[in-house]
């Protein structure tokens, strides 16, 4: 029986060792953590289901995604409506936005900014430049105004970059309304961000939290045989044309697994450093200069049953710290526990910020004192403060990175019985969906015998590149 070793317990390694074992391949999930999940898992604080972060299923996954999910969650995957806010120029506007909204709150400075920016569409256009950034892109898609009062800003503190040191890949990736066009067609009833289904109004969300879909994910998987082990840390991981093992740091020392492929989900950027031998120097070298942004998450426990009826706000202001703020009791619509509730702030920051070693008490304080400016105070009791620090959110697209990635990503496709895939292992900005879609076209490529099928998934990855971020 063809063995595969799958590296990451996340959505895409999850995924991928369900689909292996169903079709009969000896799996084993190998998971540093002592969860399954990574950035989409979640946990209980004071008695309620909480995320890493805000996340949700959208309806523009793809079917095959959506059926899976559905198959392991059952009726525990529901369907919500979306009622978040983003705060700009000091209004609150519903988010996703709508149109009667945007008429009567939106200020009038914003609105007119807007109608000069489209007036100027019709006006004849100079050639594009060939050194375009981020934003260029923006600048000529969505306007001056649109560009200045929200993309910009938020860029800012989401990626801690200048949208001019930004590469224009990051607004084809995460920027789906990439004009004033499609921005208000999007606001017209029956309205689409594209993908087929419509992702306005609704979301899908698991009854027990975001994480619910990996551990539904994981318990299918071992259902089907696959053998899952946390707390597995990787030492190093040897291919060649003959067979390939991974070196799994154990208490009496080094364990080692032998497989016919190894699929990783792992940050591409950590590989040259597990693979025996290492990479040339050009492909180290390329592989330092890629880098992620790290993230902090702020929970506050409240002493109410809830504080607002939003599941989220966005703040793209400077003012503010965090880029946006969750309630997690209202993405489930959850009442219990009663006189308890949880915020969760999102910081971005890099590893060697001030913020980074904050203590608890800091970062919480910090927090409430940016709500109270946003005219959000907390005015129940704070039961306690929480803090997640996540090193690896968002890689960072700057400019010229894609020689880096390219460099790096050559090497690593060159490597015998092994495939890299998912968010990390890729280093996209891709939602849930897209890194489950990877694995399961990555389980489609590979054959009975563990060889893998190169024209296939050189398909697969063209369909990757057209991924877009829904937010």
């Amino acid at each position: 029986m063809t063995r595969v070793i799958v590296l990451g317990g996340g959505p895409a390694g999850l995924a991928a060792a369900l689909d292996l074992a169903e079709r009969r391949f000896e799996v084993t999930l190998l998971e540093r953590q002592g969860r399954l999940g990574g950035n989409a898992a979640s946990f209980e604080l004071a008695g309620v289901n909480v995320d890493f972060g805000s996340h949700r299923l959208h309806p523009a996954s793809d079917p095959h995604v959506l059926d899976r999910i559905r198959g392991v969650l059952g009726d525990d995957l529901l369907t919500r409506p979306r009622h978040g806010r983003i705060r700009l120029m000091g209004r609150w506007i519903h988010f996703p936005l709508q149109l009667v909204d945007l008429l009567l709150r939106v200020h009038p400075a914003f609105a007119l900014g807007v109608a000069a920016d489209l007036a100027r569409k019709l006006l004849p256009l100079g050639a594009a430049s060939p050194d375009q950034t981020f934003a260029d892109v923006l600048n000529d898609g969505l306007g001056r105004t649109i560009c200045q009062q929200f993309y910009f800003p938020y860029a800012r503190k989401l990626w801690g970059l200048e949208p001019e040191e930004i590469s224009t890949i990051q607004a084809h990736k995460r920027v789906s309304a990439g004009s004033i066009g499609k921005l208000l067609r999007r606001l017209m009833p029956g309205g689409t961000s594209g993908g087929g289904a419509s992702t306005k109004g609704v979301f899908y969300y698991p009854r027990r939290g975001f994480g619910q879909i990996s551990s539904a994910l994981g318990d299918a998987a071992e259902r089907a045989g696959a053998e899952i082990r946390l707390r597995s840390d990787i030492t190093a991981i040897r291919v060649s044309e003959e067979h390939a093992e991974v070196v799994v740091k154990g208490r009496s020392g080094d364990e080692v697994l032998p497989a016919d492929r190894v699929f990783s989900t792992i940050p591409i950027t950590l590989l040259g450093r597990l693979v025996e031998p290492g990479p040339p120097e050009a492909v180290r070298r390329a592989a330092e200069s890629l880098d992620f942004r790290a993230m902090l998450l702020v929970y506050l426990v409240l002493e109410t049953d809830r504080f607002t009826e939003f599941d989220a706000h966005y703040f793209p202001g400077a003012e503010f710290c965090f880029t946006r703020l969750s309630e997690p009791k209202n993405y489930a619509a959850v009442d219990e526990p009663r006189g308890r509730t949880v915020l969760c702030a999102e910081v971005p920051c890099f590893q060697a910020d001030e913020l980074w070693s904050m203590s608890e008490a800091g970062l919480g304080e910090r927090v409430v004192a940016g709500l109270a400016d946003a005219g959000l105070p907390v005015t129940c009791p704070i039961e306690s403060v929480h803090v997640e620090r996540i090193p690896f959110i968002y890689p960072l697209y700057r400019r010229g990175y894609e020689d880096h990635f390219e460099t790096l990503d050559a090497w690593v496709s060159s490597l015998p019985r092994l495939l890299s895939f998912g968010r990390q292992g890729l280093y996209v900005h891709d939602n849930t969906h897209h890194a489950i879609y990877m694995a399961q076209a990555a389980v489609r490529c590979l054959r009975p015998d563990g060889s893998l099928d190169v024209e296939a998934w050189a398909r697969e990855r063209r369909v990757f590149d057209g991924h877009v971020v829904e937010d």
